[in-house]
């Protein structure tokens, strides 16, 4: 039964309305720091990135990559042989992966003395959240501030229906019991092209649509090139800069029209066109906040339009990614305690797409460098000259950019794990590093790390294994 609208409110320091990746991070800092704090969650804490993003795609590419070691493992002097892979049992180990990391961290978020709230949770003014909870009672949570974190869910476009049987999310994907024998994805994102590498190493037949002219479509271009390379060799299909106009159910699938008349059929249709923010009917701009196509708008210190009320994660318009959530959820939780904070620098962010190869990235890419008036100089090392690179079977290649006559402001990877590379690129560019400054430090040998030394010993004037 449902509580009177006069239920005694609890006080606290910090409501935090989601769950995800920016908001624990933000209520876990804020009990560090010795607030009190309320987290809100309707599904699991851990969102998106944990439960149906980040850690169960990488962990069924994971398990893709073991298909491709087996088949390929007669080129390293092994006899093996691939036999088939079992569905339910990969996903019985993703799932164990995900738990594993859940009840470390409910576990974590217990001990910081967070009271987490299972329910349904509507802003009702700049200090209070309502919330709906399981057994149908409901609470309103007064606090000094209002931490917005509710998150994402899959897009689509206008007219596409999505039915979850033959029109599919990523969230439909994951929960898959069997391998379909072939997909049209519609998307060349991250999730798209993630997607299409597990699928394929599965033994799916996988067609990539996209509008723009280059898978990772974001990424330097001769990074998407590499990709589509890689794609074609592994017999994944690319129609590039080609407009999705419908979709029919087919007795076997469904049939996919692009515009011109182009048509694919296929068991599945993903739908992998990014993700939308979840603000809708949730008391927010009744509450005073300010949004954009959905989006909240918050200044560069994560604070909307309402001073007691901030947001992050995939609810405001910034990058989508776990990483970014967790530092705009500790940027709030310092900012609220009093500590000097500096507002993130996106250009800074690493950001990986997990196929196989992987594209990893951070800093700008040339033709927005040029857009903003640097006078661009680059070097691009070819995997093909890296010892451990040969000796994994990887091809791929590191470009680093930099100002003429100054640092290094962008590194482009694309090979398999380059995604554990970034970290080093990372602090590169953000500590605005020469590349003759890079070019003195010693990489271990062999190791695919080498490459990034390679390059910036190449942009540096002195190529080592590597044509001028």
């Amino acid at each position: 039964m449902t509580q009177p609208a006069d239920t005694p409110a609890a006080r606290v320091d910090l409501v935090v309305l989601g769950g995800g990746s920016g908001g624990y991070a933000a209520a876990l800092r804020a009990a560090e720091l010795g607030m009190t704090v309320v987290m809100i969650e309707k599904d699991k804490v851990g969102g998106t990135c944990l439960h149906r993003g980040c850690i169960p795609t990488k962990a069924l590419l994971h398990s893709a990559e073991t298909v491709e070691v087996i088949k390929e493992a007669a080129q390293f002097g092994v006899n093996g042989t691939f036999e088939s892979v079992d569905l339910p049992a990969v996903n019985k180990y993703k799932d164990k992966v995900v738990e594993g990391l859940y009840k470390g961290l409910t576990g974590l978020v217990k001990s910081r003395k967070i009271e987490v709230l299972q329910g349904t949770g509507r802003l009702t003014s700049g200090t209070s959240v309502e919330v709906a909870l399981e057994d149908g009672s409901t609470r309103t949570v007064e606090a000094g501030h209002v931490l917005l974190a509710t998150g994402s869910v899959p897009r689509s476009i206008p007219g596409l229906e999505i039915d979850h049987q033959r029109v599919i999310t990523s969230d439909d994907a994951l929960g898959m019991g069997s391998i379909p024998g072939s997909v049209v994805i519609l998307g060349a994102g991250a999730i798209g092209c993630e997607f299409a590498s597990v699928w394929r190493s599965f033994g799916a037949e996988v067609t990539i649509v996209e509008a723009l002219p280059h898978l990772v479509p974001l990424e330097e271009e001769s990074s998407s090139k590499l990709l589509e390379r890689a794609f074609r060799k592994r017999g994944i299909k690319q129609e590039l800069g080609a407009r999705f106009e419908k979709v029919e159910p087919t007795d076997e699938g469904v049939r996919v029209t692009l515009e011109g008349g182009k048509t694919l059929e296929a068991d599945l249709l993903l739908v992998a066109i990014g993700r939308g923010p979840v603000s809708k009917d949730l008391g927010y701009e009744q509450a005073g906040v300010t949004l954009n196509r959905g989006f909240v708008e918050v200044d560069a210190y994560c604070q909307t339009s309402v001073p007691t009320i901030s947001a992050v994660g995939d609810l405001i318009p910034t990058l989508q990614l776990a990483h970014v959530g967790f530092a705009e959820g500790i940027l709030v939780a310092e900012r609220l305690a009093g500590l000097a904070v500096t507002p993130i620098d996106y250009d800074g962010v690493p950001r990986v797409t997990y196929s196989s190869p992987e594209v990893a990235s951070v800093g700008l890419t040339r033709k927005v460098a040029e857009e903003r008036g640097y006078e661009v100089v680059e070097a691009t090392y070819d995997l093909a000259g890296n010892g451990k690179a040969r000796i994994l079977g990887t091809a791929g290649a590191v470009k680093v950019l930099a100002s003429k006559d100054g640092p290094v402001i962008g590194v482009h990877m694309v090979g398999e794990r380059v995604g554990e590379l970034i970290a080093e690129a990372q602090l590169i560019t953000n500590w605005e590093a020469l590349p003759g400054e890079v070019a003195q430090l010693i990489h271990p040998h062999p190791t695919m790390s080498e490459a990034v030394g390679e390059a910036h010993l190449a942009l540096a004037g002195k190529p080592l294994h590597s044509h001028s």
